[in-house]
């Protein structure tokens, strides 16, 4: 076998185990503030948010054609493969390095800087595509600014609607909303995250010659939902914990305006093709909801560690790929 197909089966296997290790990673945060407050058991929130993030993932494509074509210049990189291959290793380093500390940070972020990061070791800054990638920056900051204003507006009109309802029973009735606004954002986070990984193997399959631009196989866009929903299975404890008790004490109605908040949010993204951080989202939705709610229930410490980790994740990530690129380049 010749040796840009061994590369170009390298990066498929690394970009599904990318999209499973997303799956335990990111997914967390899309049922943490239902477990969180015993809306549904782990082991239940982890089926629905499985079966939903491979519907989701097979529902749309958008953003795997703006990952594959709108952030690097395939055209003007000579080993497009190998950069392709070195950016999924920096990222899924970063993701477990991460996961493993219980920082729900980006894989977004981890990506997008990864490739990059790749891309200007290989062939200079020219090799960026400016106008793509300054889309995709904007999008990836102005989303949870916008889930927070989301999130604090649900928050402030169910409050309102339901102010001088008796408690118990109100939160009895949220918390079984929170079955389905659970199962509305794992959906959700299958519409964004899950077609990066695709988008990553499409950029492979065109920088050979295999695929036409502008086109996802149907089998990626499979393989990658099932790799994210078999993550998923496998559960994210640590992400949970912080997510969905550190930035604040989640109640069932503070769950279902984040989860809403979060997931109309990240729809809008998937619709027009923009990939977006579901775990800036999902977080920055419900800091909104607990300002709302009280602003002093938030744990801002909690949340400026996380806001630090989303800043440095795309250039520590761009710097290891590019390291990565020079590593495997020593070889190929």
């Amino acid at each position: 076998m010749s040796t840009p197909y061994i590369i170009i089966g390298l990066t498929v296997i690394l970009a599904l185990a990318f999209d499973f290790i997303n799956g335990f990673h990111d997914t967390a945060n899309a049922i943490a503030t239902a477990v969180s407050t015993k809306a549904l058991s782990p082991r239940r929130a982890i089926l629905i948010a499985s079966l939903m993030n491979l519907l989701g993932a097979i529902a749309f494509t958008g953003v795997a054609k703006t990952i594959a074509k709108d952030i690097v210049n395939l055209n003007v990189i000579p080993n497009g493969s190998i950069v392709v291959l070195s950016a999924l290793v920096s990222a899924i380093a970063w993701n477990l390095i991460t996961w493993y500390f219980g920082i729900p940070s980006s894989s977004s972020h981890a990506l997008i800087g990864s490739i990059a990061g790749a891309a200007v070791a290989a062939a200079g800054v020219l090799s960026i595509n400016f106008k793509g990638f300054t889309s995709i920056i904007k999008s990836l900051i102005l989303s949870p600014l916008l889930a927070f204003v989301v999130g604090y507006i649900l928050f402030t009109i169910i409050k309102h609607i339901f102010k001088n309802s008796n408690l118990l029973r109100t939160n009895i009735g949220f918390r079984r909303c929170q079955a389905i606004t659970a199962a509305i954002q794992a959906f959700s986070h299958g519409t964004n995250d899950a077609q990066k990984s695709m988008g990553i193997i499409t950029m492979a399959l065109v920088s050979n010659g295999l695929i036409k631009p502008g086109h996802v196989p149907f089998w990626v866009q499979l393989s990658c939902a099932i790799a994210m929903s078999l993550g998923t299975s496998i559960g994210g404890w640590r992400i949970i914990k912080t997510v969905g008790t550190q930035i604040m004490k989640i109640k069932p109605v503070n769950g279902v305006a984040a989860d809403l908040g979060s997931a109309l949010v990240i729809f809008g993204a998937s619709k027009f093709g923009l990939p977006v951080s579901t775990t800036h989202v999902i977080s920055s939705s419900i800091m909104g909801v607990g300002t709302a709610y009280r602003a002093k229930s938030v744990k801002w410490n909690t949340a400026k560690r996380m806001i630090i980790t989303w800043f440095i994740t795309l250039p520590i990530s761009a710097a290891l790929a590019g390291v990565v690129y020079r590593f495997i380049g020593m070889f190929l």
